[in-house]
C-alpha cells in the first residue's frame, strides 16, 4: 500500500483468504463504538451505527449473484462480529492508495478496466452490476450530522471524478464504485458538524484526501 507522509491515524488491518484457487486480501476497519456511517455498500449500506467496514477483493469476471451473502461470510471468516458495512472489488487491494490530510485519512482501491459517464445513453439494467470497481473508504475523526454524511458522500465522488480526469482517465468511474464515510461516535455537549461539502472545513479536507488518494491509484504506472 502506499501512503502519503503523514501518519496513519485510522490504518486498516491487511488480511486475505483462498477461494476458488486465489489468494484474495481484504482490507478491514475496527471502528469506535458509537461510530457513524454513510455509505453505498453492497452489504450493510445506508446511514446508521456501524462497528466494522471491510473492502473485499473478488476475482476478475465475478459472477455471484448473491453479493451481500458473500460479503457476510468474507467478514465472519475475517472474524469481524456486529454490524458493519462491506465493499468488494476486483482492483488489487495490496495495491490499494491513502492520503491524510489535517485527521481525515482516504483509502482507495481502483480499478478502471470497466470504464463509464455516469450520464450515458446506455440503459440500465436489474441486478448486482460486476465488480469494478473504485472503491473509497474515508474516516473523519468529528461527528457528522445526518445531512452532513450524505454530503461527504458527494464530496468524496466530485473529488474521485475531479482526479480521474486531472489523470486523462475517459470516464467519470466504473459502474459499480462504491463509497463508504465513517464519522466519529457522536460526543455528549457536542453538535455534530452540520456542514460536509466542498468547501467547509471538513468537506475540503475530505475532497482533498480522496483526489489524492484516486489520483495515485488511478495514474498509469
Amino acid at each position: 500500500m502506499t501512503s502519503s507522509p503523514a501518519v496513519p491515524s485510522h490504518a486498516p488491518a491487511h488480511g486475505a483468504r483462498e477461494e476458488d484457487g486465489h489468494r484474495l486480501p481484504h482490507l478491514a476497519w475496527h471502528l469506535a463504538p458509537g461510530s457513524r456511517v454513510c455509505s453505498s455498500a453492497v452489504l450493510g449500506g445506508g446511514l446508521g451505527a456501524r462497528d466494522w467496514v471491510l473492502n473485499a477483493q473478488v476475482p476478475p469476471g465475478y459472477r455471484r449473484t448473491d453479493p451481500a451473502a458473500h460479503l457476510a461470510d468474507i467478514a465472519a471468516r475475517a472474524g469481524l462480529r456486529g454490524s458493519g458495512a462491506a465493499l468488494m472489488t476486483a482492483a488489487d487491494v495490496d495495491a490499494a492508495t491513502e492520503a491524510h490530510d489535517d485527521g481525515v485519512h482516504a483509502v482507495v482501491t481502483t480499478g478502471l478496466g470497466v470504464r463509464t459517464w455516469a450520464a450515458s445513453p446506455a440503459a440500465g439494467r436489474l441486478g448486482a452490476p460486476a465488480a469494478g470497481t473504485v472503491n473509497i473508504v474515508v474516516l473523519l475523526p468529528v461527528p457528522l450530522g445526518d445531512a452532513a454524511l450524505v454530503n461527504a458522500v458527494a464530496t468524496a465522488t466530485e473529488a474521485k471524478v475531479q482526479a480521474l480526469l486531472d489523470v486523462g482517465a475517459d470516464c467519470s468511474g466504473t459502474p459499480s464504485d462504491a463509497v463508504c464515510v465513517v464519522a466519529a461516535p457522536p460526543t455528549p455537549g457536542r453538535t455534530p458538524e452540520p456542514f460536509a461539502g466542498p468547501r467547509s472545513r471538513w468537506g475540503a479536507r475530505l475532497a482533498r484526501a480522496v483526489h489524492t488518494a484516486v489520483l495515485a491509484g488511478a495514474t498509469p504506472t
